[in-house]
C-alpha cells in the first residue's frame, strides 16, 4: 500500500474489524488508509449501549482527531453513521466543520457522504436497511428525511449478534427485504456491516442504485483527495465516473 496519490483517514468504533477490511480492500493504487479508533466503552458489535458509546466517542473526539491528523492524510472520515444519526443534521454538519477548522484538513462523515451520494444519484425516495434495533433505525429515518429524502421503508436486520460477522448472505437478504417498488434506491446504514462485497449484486438484481455508509465514505473521500479510479463490483456509485464529485479533478494539496 502506497500514498503516491492520496491518503485516507478514518476515524472507526472501538473493535471494528469491517471498516479496516474493506477500505484496504477496495482503495486503489496509490492511495493509502489510515485509522484511528475512537474512545469508547461497552460491549462492540451489539446493540447494548450503542448510543451511549458514540456520546463517548463523541466526548473524545477532539484527541482522536489530533493523532489521525498527524498522518497528513487529504481527508479524514467519521466513519460510523449512528454517531452522526445522534448528531441529527445540523450537529453532524456542525462537527464536520469545527473539526475541519481544527486540523485545517477536510472533514467528512459517513451520513454527510450517504446524502451526498443519493443526491448525486437523482434519489428522492429512499428504502434504509439497518443492522440496528427499531429505535436507532426510525432516527435514521428521521434523520434521512431531515436532509430531504423521502423513506417509504425503513426496516432492520434481525437477530443480529455481532454486527461484524454477519455474512454476505444476510447483508444481500436484507437489500432485498426492505426494497419497495417505489423507492429509488435502497441504502444500507452501519459501517460496521460488512456490505461492500454484495452491493454490485444487490443494484443488478433490483435495477435500481444500493449503496451502503461503506460505500459513500469511499466515495466522498476519493473525491474530496481527487482520485476518479472507478471501483469495481461495489455498485454504479463508485463504478461510473458519472457519478464521481467535480472535486475528483481538481488539483488537490500533494502529500509531502
Amino acid at each position: 500500500m502506497t500514498d503516491w496519490r492520496a491518503r485516507l483517514g478514518f476515524l472507526i468504533p472501538p473493535g471494528t474489524p469491517t471498516v479496516e477490511r474493506e477500505m484496504f480492500s477496495a482503495a486503489p493504487d496509490g492511495v493509502s488508509v489510515h485509522f484511528n479508533r475512537m474512545t469508547a466503552r461497552g460491549a462492540v458489535g451489539t446493540l447494548q449501549n450503542l448510543q451511549q458509546r458514540a456520546a463517548s466517542q463523541l466526548a473524545n473526539l477532539d484527541q482522536t482527531v489530533d493523532m489521525l491528523a498527524s498522518v497528513e492524510p487529504n481527508v479524514i472520515v467519521l466513519a460510523h453513521t449512528a454517531t452522526s444519526y445522534t448528531l441529527g443534521m445540523d450537529g453532524d454538519r456542525a462537527l464536520c466543520q469545527r473539526m475541519e477548522d481544527r486540523t485545517g484538513i477536510p472533514f467528512i462523515s459517513a451520513l454527510g457522504s450517504a446524502a451526498a451520494a443519493l443526491k448525486q444519484l437523482n434519489v428522492r425516495r429512499i428504502a434504509i436497511g439497518t443492522p440496528y434495533d427499531m429505535a436507532l433505525t426510525l432516527r435514521s429515518r428521521e434523520v434521512l428525511e431531515q436532509y430531504g429524502f423521502e423513506v417509504v421503508n425503513a426496516q432492520c436486520l434481525p437477530d443480529v449478534q455481532c454486527i461484524f460477522n454477519e455474512p454476505p448472505r444476510r447483508v444481500y437478504g436484507l437489500i432485498r427485504d426492505v426494497n419497495r417498488d417505489n423507492a429509488d434506491a435502497v441504502f444500507v446504514s452501519g459501517v460496521g456491516l460488512p456490505t461492500l462485497s454484495v452491493l454490485g449484486a444487490g443494484e443488478a438484481d433490483l435495477g435500481k442504485p444500493v449503496l451502503s455508509s461503506a460505500a459513500a465514505m469511499l466515495w466522498n473521500a476519493l473525491g474530496t483527495a481527487g482520485i476518479a479510479t472507478p471501483i469495481l463490483g461495489c455498485g454504479r456509485l463508485l463504478s461510473d465516473p458519472l457519478y464521481r464529485p467535480p472535486s475528483a479533478y481538481r488539483k488537490v494539496r500533494p502529500i509531502a
